[in-house]
């Protein structure tokens, strides 16, 4: 559903509503979105490869078929060391 290129980031939102949303991400080699908080908790999952997760300024390594969750209004940061897929989902407070 989503190829990964060449030194970016692309992303496909696959379901968006008052709830959340879940989004696909491909990231390339060496790409990384910075510190930032936000107002609803999430959940990543990676699909494919591996990533570097930051939650409060601690790194986790999420490999395939691994999930981890991202409290509401903590800083966060995700880095590709390799290349990789992930789904973001996003849970919006009713």
């Amino acid at each position: 559903m989503i190829d990964i290129q060449p030194q970016a980031i692309v992303s496909r939102i696959l379901l968006k509503n008052a709830s959340g949303s879940i989004t696909l991400f491909g990231f390339a080699a060496g790409q990384e979105v910075s510190e930032h908080t936000a107002p609803f908790e999430a959940m990543i999952q990676v699909v494919e490869g591996a990533a570097e997760v930051s939650i409060a300024g601690t790194w986790h390594t999420v490999g395939e078929g691994q999930a981890i969750l991202l409290p509401a209004g903590v800083p966060h940061a995700v880095r590709a060391p390799q290349a990789f897929k992930m789904l973001l989902t996003m849970l919006r407070k009713a």
